[in-house]
C-alpha cells in the first residue's frame, strides 16, 4: 500500500477482471485501499464541507441508512480511483455497447466522458459515502441520473467486517428476460472494491447476446456501523 492509488489501479489484472466482467457482471478487486485510507474515507462522513446533498433513505422508499454525494473538487482518493479505473472500464463498456447494437460508444478518457455529461446539464458529481447502521439496508436499484449512463461502476467497503459490523452483505440481482431473477451475494474485505453493471449487460445465447438488466443493493446490517464508497463515472442532471 505504499504506492500511490493511481499505480495500485495500473497494477491490476485488468484481462481477468475484464473477463469476469464480461461472464458474470461483476468483478471484485484485490484490496485496493488500506485500513487507514479506508477509515479516513469513513471518517469524512460526519463532516458538512465537502458534500452536495444528504439522503436518508427511508423518507424516499429507498431501505434505511443514508449517503451523501461529494462536492467538487472531490477527495483526493476519490478522484485518484475515478480517474485511473475509469481508462481500464471504457473498453468492456463499448465491447457491451456493441454487442447490445446499441450506437453509444464511450470515450477512453474520463475527462471526455464527464464533458460530454456536462454538457447535456449533468453536472453534479455523483461519487458517494453510504452509512449503514444496526437494521439499515438499501434496496434494490440502478444508479442512472440522466440521459448520459456510462455502463460500469465500483464500491469499496471502507469497514471491516466482523469487526465493524455485521451483516449488510453487497448483492446483485440479474433480471434475465422469461427466466426468473438471479441473485449473487458479494463478499468483501474493507479496502476491496467490487466492480459492477450500473444497469444492464449482454449474455451470449444460442441466437447471440441478449440484455440482462442487473440491480444492486445491501442486505441488512445486524450490528455495527457499515461505510461504502461508490465510484459512478457519469455525473447527474
Amino acid at each position: 500500500m505504499t504506492m500511490p492509488i493511481a499505480d495500485r489501479v495500473q497494477a491490476l489484472d485488468w484481462p481477468a477482471l475484464h473477463t469476469a466482467l464480461t461472464e458474470q457482471g461483476w468483478a471484485t478487486t484485490p484490496v485496493l485501499l488500506s485500513p487507514d485510507e479506508s477509515a479516513a474515507l469513513a471518517g469524512l462522513y460526519p463532516q458538512e464541507a465537502g458534500f452536495r446533498s444528504r439522503v436518508v433513505m427511508a423518507r424516499h422508499g429507498f431501505g434505511r441508512g443514508e449517503y451523501r454525494y461529494f462536492a467538487y473538487p472531490l477527495p483526493d482518493a476519490v478522484q485518484a480511483l475515478r480517474q485511473a479505473m475509469y481508462p481500464h472500464l471504457a473498453p468492456v463498456a463499448n465491447q457491451w455497447s456493441e454487442a447490445l447494437e446499441m450506437s453509444t460508444r464511450y470515450p477512453l478518457d474520463l475527462g471526455d466522458m464527464l464533458a460530454r455529461c456536462h454538457e447535456a446539464g449533468q453536472a453534479r458529481p455523483t461519487p458517494l459515502l453510504l452509512r449503514y447502521g444496526a437494521g439499515d439496508y438499501n434496496c434494490l436499484h440502478q444508479d442512472l441520473y440522466g440521459e448520459h449512463v456510462f455502463p460500469l461502476q465500483a464500491a469499496f467497503l471502507l469497514s471491516e467486517p466482523g469487526r465493524d459490523f455485521t451483516g449488510g452483505e453487497f448483492v446483485l440481482v440479474e433480471q434475465r428476460p422469461r427466466m426468473q431473477s438471479r441473485p449473487h451475494v458479494v463478499p468483501l474485505q474493507q479496502g476491496q472494491a467490487v466492480i459492477f453493471a450500473v444497469h444492464h449487460r449482454p449474455v451470449q445465447g444460442t441466437r447471440g447476446p441478449y440484455r440482462v438488466n442487473l440491480r444492486h443493493g445491501v442486505g441488512t446490517v445486524l450490528s455495527g456501523q457499515r461505510h461504502t464508497a461508490g465510484i459512478i463515472f457519469h455525473d447527474a442532471a
